[in-house]
């Protein structure tokens, strides 16, 4: 195990999206904005998708653990996603317990 993989999980959606890839590949990348007039609910949407796109997937990407398709939106398993495999089932294990 490298720090990238540390790395890579050490942000909660960035984790999500891995749990997620686990059971399901490929994933869409879709920011949803609140209902209502919440402008705080709405700033912070906001911000997690300008982070997801511009700091997440990239490292993700980088790092290999997934594949992301800008134009599409899509992202599958990358080459490396089997070194975190181990600890993402480890961490689904540990959270039915």
């Amino acid at each position: 195990m490298n720090d990238t993989a540390f790395d890579a999980l050490a942000n909660e959606h960035r984790r999500e999206l891995l749990l997620d890839l686990l059971d399901e590949n490929p994933q869409e990348v879709a920011v949803e904005l609140p209902a209502g007039d919440d402008a705080g609910e709405l700033n912070a949407t906001h911000r997690r998708g300008i982070e997801m796109y511009h700091t997440h997937l990239p490292k993700l990407d980088d790092y290999g653990f997934i594949e992301w398709n800008r134009d599409t939106h899509e992202i599958i398993k990358g080459p490396q996603f089997e070194e975190l495999r181990p600890l993402l089932e480890c961490m689904v294990e540990h959270a039915k317990n």
